[in-house]
């Protein structure tokens, strides 16, 4: 794995079941995050564990891979995690594997702290220098367009990748109102060394993906989330 894993925070006045919905439901979650374009899990397996499928479209190509996560869900102190592992074989994919997770962390005032830790194998050499910062942008990008959503603001489809530019916009989605390290810490620090121990109980998904994801039917069967 790279040197420099990706770290996004966000607290989000909304309760911790809310954040919950919204991004481990397949269906929401592509709403918020452009990373992804369509999920499509499998039926749980017995460990808690499920597999599925994505899909990233683009006017030029479309990525599809596999991934596995888990969700755990009870803890003594109310946090909640979420862990995955995701592959491609798709020789234009900047990625190739990678592995990562969601936190989900109550706060005394009844808000949430919403984090996310992820390192991947890049499949384009060099060119990671430029891709890196971008994939932490648009991370961030999308914890704030889900922030403004679930605090009563506008659905996610208000704000197409296109409003970026929209500066006179105030309400508009910023990456910068995210935390981009842990306080006290630094971007390129190791954020993998926090991730829950579920994560290394994941086995590797298969780099193949189904040839086109949108012709199986719709799925309501919920993955442990994407990170």
């Amino acid at each position: 794995m790279a040197s420099r894993s990706i770290y996004v925070e966000t607290v989000i006045d909304a309760e911790v079941d809310a954040v919950w919905a919204a991004t481990q439901d397949p269906r929401q979650h592509v709403r918020w995050d452009i990373r992804f374009s369509e999920i499509l899990p499998e039926p749980a397996e017995p460990d808690g564990s499920a597999r599925f499928t994505y899909v990233r479209r683009s006017a030029v190509h479309d990525v599809h891979g596999t991934g596995i996560s888990i969700g755990e869900r009870r803890r003594d102190d109310g946090t909640r995690t979420s862990a995955l592992r995701f592959a491609t074989e798709d020789r234009l994919s900047p990625i190739r594997t990678g592995r990562g997770y969601w936190r989900y962390v109550p706060t005394d005032d009844g808000r949430t702290r919403f984090i996310t830790g992820y390192d991947y194998e890049s499949g384009w050499g060099p060119l990671d220098l430029v891709v890196r910062p971008l994939l932490g942008w648009a991370t961030a990008w999308s914890f704030d367009r889900l922030r403004i959503w679930l605090e009563g603001g506008a659905a996610p489809e208000a704000w197409p990748l296109g409003s970026v530019l929209a500066v006179w916009r105030r309400d508009r989605p910023r990456a910068s109102r995210t935390l981009r390290a842990p306080a006290g810490g630094t971007r390129r620090a190791d954020h993998l060394r926090d991730a829950p121990a579920s994560l290394a109980s994941l086995a590797r998904p298969s780099a193949t993906a189904r040839p086109s994801a949108t012709a199986r039917p719709s799925a309501t069967t919920r993955p442990g989330g994407t990170a």
